[in-house]
């Protein structure tokens, strides 16, 4: 139910699902014992009103106090009042941190971002509760089955990837010498970064000809990608549409950064675009193939339908998918007409 607050030193009542306590130029905002996609949508709404309010608060204090849940959509609010008090150089601090809100944080690294404060909790802590634990953001976070099936396709990947990597390093060498792995930070569940490995495919500075060709970008929103990039080499085209570049990902599968099967893999700057409700895309692992791959990956033209094949994993998913996913994923790998992401 929404709230009635009295605005900052004194303006005129602002509506939020929050309490919000103000006194000499700082403002303590009470989260929910949940913190997921609707709740941070009203999370993010409150700080936003509080950090536009005339005269502008010094301080903003997040208190974490009754709150047990934080999936990737309450991180993506929490971040998102971070910027932007930041750009009111408005301080943020984080209070009475519980344990499963400091388990997301330490997960992405977030927790040398913010200033985090102890403080007198509002209410008692239960005793039962105490221990860090990651929160259940999906069901396939937690599936063993799935895991299990996970190392094993990922040991059967990289025999496949080792017996395979003498002829490609050979043509990576001949045709354009560098190095020949190419290492990208993506992000994965909850958003914490990791560095995805590939077979190289483009010239050895593809990353700072990335800029100047960010005005040819064919897709709507926040991922890049143009066809004809000329900065894919003749071999890298030939292992883009074999999809062969994407072997060594079996590896980032076997450490546990990502799925044989979940969603497309964001870079950091993709993720700094985000709103609210498309942080909810890191709830699951990202994977090598998923929906975004049998659905006609190269001709994805707009950033809506990637989030939208992401969540329709989410929604979809069962062990039985997965495998449907896969086998679909080997069926497309010979037809011509498919492309790398």
């Amino acid at each position: 139910m929404a709230t009635k607050v009295q605005g900052f030193m004194g303006n005129e009542p602002i509506e939020v699902n929050f309490p919000v306590k103000s006194s000499e130029g700082t403002v303590r905002v009470q989260v929910s014992v949940r913190l997921s996609v609707l709740e941070a949508l009203d999370f993010k709404q409150t700080c936003e009103e509080l950090i536009n309010t005339n005269p502008t608060p010094k301080k903003i204090i997040i208190d974490f106090g009754q709150t047990t849940f934080m999936d990737s959509s309450g991180l993506g609010a929490l971040v998102s009042n971070f910027k932007n008090a930041r750009e009111k150089e408005i301080e943020l601090v984080l209070q009475n941190v519980t344990p499963q809100v400091m388990a997301v944080l330490n997960l992405t690294g977030l927790v040398d971002v913010f200033t985090i404060k102890a403080g007198e909790l509002t209410e008692p802590q239960n005793p039962t509760r105490q221990e860090e634990q990651l929160p259940e953001t999906h069901p396939s976070v937690r599936s063993w089955t799935k895991r299990f099936i996970d190392i094993v396709g990922a040991l059967v990947g990289l025999v496949i990837t080792v017996i395979l990597s003498v002829p490609i390093i050979i043509a990576i060498t001949i045709n354009d010498p560098g190095p020949i792995f190419f290492g990208q930070i993506r992000c994965g569940w909850m958003g914490k970064r990791f560095r995805m490995w590939k077979f190289r495919s483009m010239c050895v500075d593809a990353e700072a000809k990335k800029a100047e060709l960010q005005k040819l970008n064919q897709v709507q929103g926040a991922f890049f990608k143009i066809d004809k990039d000329p900065r894919v080499t003749k071999v890298g085209s030939f292992l883009r549409r074999t999809s062969l570049d994407e072997l060594p990902q079996f590896w980032n599968v076997l450490k546990g950064e990502m799925s044989l099967v979940g969603t497309r893999p964001p870079t950091p700057d993709e993720v700094e675009c985000y709103e609210v409700p498309e942080w909810e895309r890191l709830d699951v692992k990202p994977g090598m193939t998923g929906e975004w791959q049998v659905n006609g990956r190269s001709s994805i033209r707009n950033f809506e339908d990637v989030i939208r094949l992401d969540l329709q994993y989410q929604k979809n998913w069962s062990l039985m998918y997965d495998l449907k996913l896969i086998f679909k994923t080997i069926s497309i790998l010979f037809n011509k007409s498919s492309g790398a992401m």
